[in-house]
């Protein structure tokens, strides 16, 4: 048995299978565990999915944008987190593009994208 063969079967004891598939013209909902002191709350993100990246299914990682303001927010979260509680996707954009990390440089009308009904 090889060491890849080894690693992969390690991970999937690890992997959440309950975690849609999430494609970066998604707008979603996360849903983060947060510990302060002795309480642990939960925190809600709903955001656009810019980018993902992975080297093993394990390691996904979605990177989610939003704009406060004047001010562009980004967040990265490991999919197959504990921390995560559920990750809700809410809309569906037409984007030719695998990483649409150019959103960060429009404002305005310029910034906005045709959703799929």
């Amino acid at each position: 048995m090889s060491n890849s063969n080894i690693i992969k079967k390690i991970q999937a004891s690890f992997l959440a299978e309950w975690r849609p598939n999430i494609k970066t013209w998604m707008e979603v909902e996360v849903f983060q565990k947060i510990k302060e002191w002795n309480k642990e709350r939960i925190q809600k993100f709903k955001w656009l999915v810019i980018k993902i990246a992975w080297k093993s299914l394990l390691e996904k990682t979605i990177t989610i944008r939003r704009k406060i303001g004047s001010f562009g927010v980004e967040k990265i979260f490991a999919i197959h987190s504990p921390n995560i509680e559920k990750i809700v996707v809410l809309r569906k954009f037409k984007v030719r593009r695998k990483s649409i990390k150019f959103i960060r440089g429009l404002t305005g009308k310029a910034a906005r994208l045709k959703e799929i009904r």
